[in-house]
């Protein structure tokens, strides 16, 4: 289990895997990100504090993300709860009705609805790609990022992703 093996980070607290799932960095502030939830109501990533947040960015249309979503979908319910929850935040321009189209046609049931048919997040971010993922921490700062597709229920990132809620979550 090379690739698993907890080590000391050079911060005080932190255990982390050897090689990570993801890229991991220091806390750092969040540009302040607003979208719109299924009902049409803005909300910001604040409304989320005290949770970890897996934040994706993604589209319909785009087929790596059309990959990607199912697993996001079964991680939210492996570990969706009171310390940890996924924000799929989709850029479709033609909002609400695809995303929904899309929830029903792969099967989606765990994942929130949430829009930006703006783009603005892309620019905020200074995204080139999607999807894109942003860990983010219980205090609302950013600790990691995966750009590109990954299997997010995967047994290796469901434990580290439990690892690292764990660790900072308050007990």
């Amino acid at each position: 289990m090379t690739g698993d093996a907890i080590v000391t980070s050079g911060s005080a607290s932190a255990a982390v895997p050897a090689h990570p799932p993801l890229q991991l960095f220091a806390p750092k502030t969040f540009p302040a990100l607003r979208f719109l939830d299924e009902a049409g109501q803005h909300i910001s990533l604040a409304s989320f504090h005290g949770k970890f947040v897996l934040l994706s960015i993604w589209a319909t249309w785009y087929i790596p993300c059309q990959k990607e979503m199912a697993t996001l979908d079964r991680l939210q319910a492996k570990l969706g709860g009171p310390h940890f929850q996924i924000v799929p935040v989709s850029i479709d321009t033609g909002g609400l009705a695809p995303v929904k189209e899309f929830y029903t046609r792969f099967k989606i049931q765990h994942l929130g609805i949430f829009l930006d048919p703006s783009g603005s997040a892309m620019e905020i971010l200074n995204l080139q790609e999607i999807p894109v993922s942003f860990l983010i921490n219980s205090d609302g700062e950013a600790i990691g990022l995966r750009s590109g597709t990954a299997v997010w229920d995967s047994p290796r990132m469901v434990r580290f992703l439990t690892h690292v809620i764990s660790s900072k979550s308050p007990t």
